[in-house]
C-alpha cells in the first residue's frame, strides 16, 4: 500500500464520460490535524470541491469525510464521496464489500461493484416542495432560456442531502443553450432556500432509452457551473421516479437511469442512479455511481 504524506493532495475525476469529463476532486487521504481553514485553503487553491479523509471516532463507521468548496464547507458531496471511496479501494484501504462513512449530512452506506470496478453510495428518499409560481418565474428569468416556451412549470425544490431547484426544459437543445445571469444565482437561491439551480431535460429518442440531461448552477461555491453533481442528480432521480418519468424496476431487477451533465461546458459526465429498496420492496432512496479516474491537478 502506497504511503502518503500528511496533507498531500491527490487528483481524481468522477463521473467521467469522455475526454476532459467528470468533476475534478482534490483529495487528501490523510487529513488528520488539518483545520477548517487548511481544508478550505486546498479548495481555494484548486478551485474545486475537495475531500478530506479522517479516521472514524465512533463504532460501525469506517471513515469520516469532510468536504470544502472555495467559499465554504459542504455537508455532503456525492461525486467526492464516490471518488474518495474508489481511491481508498485502489490504495488497498477498503477491502470489504461494503463501508459506512460519516459526513456532516449523516451516514452514507457504500457498496463495491467488483464486476464494474465502481462504488455505489446511498442517498435517502427525496423530499419535495413546490416553488411559489412567482419565484419560479424569477428562477427561469435567471436561467434566461432563449425561447419563452423553453421551460415548463412547476419549478420544484428537491433534496436528498441538499436542496436543489429542478426546472424542466423542453429539450436538451434548450438546456444546452441556457446562458444564466450568474450574478443573480446566489440571491435567487437564497430566496427559494436552495443550494443550486438544476435545469434538466428528458428525451425519448425513437426506440432508444430515455435520456436525462441536466446542468447545475451552484448558489455560492466559488465557480459558476458544475460538471457533475451527484447530490443534485439523486434529487432529480427521486422526483422523476415519484412522478413515473423514469422506471425503477424491482428489487431483483433495478433499472439504472443515467443523468448526463457537463456537456455544455465541455466536460461530459454521466451519473448512474438506481432505486434502493427496503425489506418490503418499497423505494427508500437511491444508489448513485459513476466512473472514476486518476487525474492531474
Amino acid at each position: 500500500m502506497a504511503t502518503q504524506q500528511h496533507g498531500e493532495v491527490t487528483g481524481i475525476r468522477v463521473f467521467v464520460n469522455g475526454p476532459n469529463g467528470g468533476n475534478p476532486v482534490p483529495l487528501v487521504r490523510n487529513a488528520a490535524g488539518m483545520s477548517a481553514s487548511d481544508m478550505q485553503g486546498v479548495a481555494r487553491r484548486h478551485g474545486h470541491e475537495s475531500a478530506f479523509v479522517f479516521a472514524p471516532n465512533e463504532p460501525g463507521i469506517d471513515w469520516t469525510f469532510r468536504f470544502f468548496v472555495p467559499n465554504h464547507e459542504m455537508e455532503m458531496c456525492g461525486h467526492a464521496t464516490v471518488g474518495t471511496l474508489w481511491a481508498l479501494r485502489e490504495w488497498g484501504e477498503w477491502t470489504t464489500p461494503t463501508a459506512r462513512v460519516r459526513t456532516l449530512s449523516g451516514v452514507v452506506d457504500a457498496r463495491w461493484d467488483a464486476q464494474r470496478g465502481r462504488v455505489w453510495i446511498s442517498q435517502p428518499k427525496v423530499r419535495l416542495s413546490p416553488v411559489d409560481e412567482s419565484l419560479g418565474e424569477r428562477v427561469c428569468g435567471v436561467l434566461r432560456p432563449e425561447q419563452s416556451g423553453a421551460w415548463h412549470a412547476p419549478v420544484v425544490n428537491a433534496a436528498t442531502s441538499r436542496v436543489k431547484t429542478l426546472v424542466l426544459m423542453q429539450d436538451i437543445a434548450a438546456l444546452d443553450a441556457l446562458k444564466p445571469a450568474l450574478g443573480q444565482v446566489e440571491a435567487t437561491c437564497a430566496a427559494i432556500d436552495s443550494t443550486g439551480l438544476y435545469p434538466y431535460a428528458v428525451e425519448t429518442r425513437g426506440n432508444g432509452p430515455t435520456v436525462v440531461a441536466a446542468r447545475q448552477f451552484p448558489r455560492s461555491s466559488g465557480y459558476p457551473e458544475d460538471a457533475a453533481t451527484g447530490i443534485a442528480a439523486a434529487a432529480l432521480w427521486g422526483y422523476l421516479s415519484e412522478t413515473d418519468a423514469v422506471p425503477v424496476g424491482t428489487p431483483a431487477a433495478p433499472v439504472v437511469t443515467t443523468v448526463r451533465q457537463g456537456e455544455a461546458m465541455g466536460s461530459p459526465s454521466a451519473i448512474e442512479l438506481q432505486a434502493r429498496f427496503g425489506n418490503d420492496g418499497e423505494v427508500v432512496g437511491c444508489w448513485l455511481s459513476g466512473q472514476v479516474e486518476w487525474a492531474a491537478l
